[in-house]
């Protein structure tokens, strides 16, 4: 059992998701906000994971709804390598569609203002996703 990190890789924010060790729960836990260097924001994940002690990495995969890979998915399929690299853990991508849909139908039920959503939205999409790929893998055993 281990504790697994998620991420929601976006132009400006990276949501930030972890489990729990015994990998039932995924938690909402922080957003990153992009800074002009790529290598500063991967920094800043391998100090998340460090202080998590998570041993893989989960990363959003972008696919289209028709589940090919646009441009958008293969940016992330590079980052992720580089995340991996930088990281020293494992990265695995996981289908993320509608993760962010899901995430934001969540935060209006508990009614946020679209300014406190806007706070949420990218680590709770994170959750979302991890939660996603906890309950696959948990149905995979």
């Amino acid at each position: 059992m281990v504790r697994v990190l998620a991420l929601d890789l976006g132009s400006r924010r990276i949501g930030v998701a972890v489990s729990d060790a015994s990998e039932t729960i995924a938690s909402p836990l922080t957003v990153i906000a992009r800074s002009r260097s790529r290598r500063e924001d991967h920094r800043r994940i391998r100090e998340v994971a460090d202080d998590e002690e998570a041993e893989l990495i989960v990363v959003g995969h972008p696919i289209t709804m028709s589940g090919e890979s646009g441009p958008a998915a293969r940016a992330v399929e590079q980052e992720a390598s580089e995340i991996e690299r930088s990281c020293g853990r494992p990265v695995e991508l996981f289908d993320e569609r509608l993760t962010t849909v899901t995430a934001d139908r969540v935060l209006k039920e508990a009614e946020l203002s679209a300014s406190q959503r806007r706070q949420y939205v990218d680590k709770v999409a994170a959750a979302v996703l991890l939660q996603n790929w906890l309950d696959r893998r948990k149905g995979a055993t």
